[in-house]
């Protein structure tokens, strides 16, 4: 109830709703005006070359530094000073860490609803307040004199992290953000199974049919036709209502993921996980999907 009451005090903040309308659009912006330099570059901190988004990876470096150097600074305030060293390295270890993770979380927080982009910008919020923190903290530890008081301030990042990981993981396991949305999706039918009228389905047109109770896309194009999840994979955008692109491909209407319609495969980002293909095939003029 607590953690409810928590993440409703923050979609409740206009603040970071004016924030959030000033910010978004200028990174799109940004990467719009590079042209196709700029969307690979997004696409790539995405993470569509990995299959799943880049971001989580990435967090695991400043956090298990940072993780890293708190042992370290522990220890050596009980005396033992021959840790000094390795807790001064992992602090700057996590920054560097902090600066990948900072630029592909922004760039996917740029795809996101209204819903998770408040609570995505307290989370890069605090964890941008976190590396101030031990950047700070790592200035203060070349001199003596000031040491306890960098570990004091690296103590306190490690509580702002945390507080930022914890809207992270509400984020991912909470909101759904980055995971793949046709996953969790109802089981289809084994075998072919009759969708829709051949007839029905007028040559570069999309269409939305039920397999059993899932939703499946199908597509016409040049005389052919093709059948995808309709749950677009990234925040389960209904792809029936977006754009048939030339080249066989599809594009989301919610944040503009493109999809080949040949293999599902993603052709652009911000999704990073493909949509699952069907078979096709027409018998008696009724058209008829199974998974591939």
């Amino acid at each position: 109830m607590e953690q409810k009451s928590l993440i409703e005090t923050i979609g409740k903040q206009e603040w970071l709703d004016a924030a959030g309308d000033a910010v978004q659009p200028a990174v799109l912006n940004a990467f719009e005006s590079a042209g196709e330099t700029g969307r690979v570059v997004k696409d790539a901190l995405h993470g569509t070359w990995l299959g799943h988004p880049l971001h989580p990876a990435i967090t695991d470096v400043p956090i298990g530094s940072w993780t890293t150097a708190a042992v370290l600074d522990t220890m050596e305030l009980m005396g033992e000073k021959k840790y000094a060293p390795g807790a001064d390295a992992a602090v700057a270890v996590g920054l560097v860490g902090a600066v990948g993770s900072a630029i592909t979380g922004l760039t996917d927080w740029t795809a996101t609803s209204k819903e998770m982009r408040s609570v995505g910008l307290m989370h890069g919020m605090l964890n941008a307040g976190a590396a101030a923190l031990y950047l700070t903290s790592l200035v203060l530890r070349r001199r003596k004199k000031t040491r306890k008081t960098a570990i004091g301030l690296s103590m306190l990042g490690y509580g702002v992290v945390s507080a930022g990981a914890y809207l992270g993981g509400h984020l991912v396991f909470g909101m759904q953000t980055g995971v793949d949305h046709t996953a969790t999706s109802d089981e289809p039918p084994a075998d072919f199974v009759a969708v829709l009228p051949e007839a029905e389905l007028a040559d570069n047109t999309m269409r939305c049919v039920k397999a059993g109770e899932v939703p499946v896309l199908l597509a016409r194009k040049e005389g052919r036709i093709y059948a995808l999840a309709h749950t677009c994979s990234h925040l389960g955008g209904p792809l029936s209502e977006g754009e048939l692109l030339d080249g066989l491909k599809v594009k989301c209407p919610w944040h503009g993921s493109v999809f080949s319609l040949e293999d599902g495969s993603v052709a652009e980002g911000p999704a990073t996980a493909p949509q699952p293909k069907y078979e096709v095939r027409t018998r008696n003029g009724q058209i008829e999907v199974r998974p591939a």
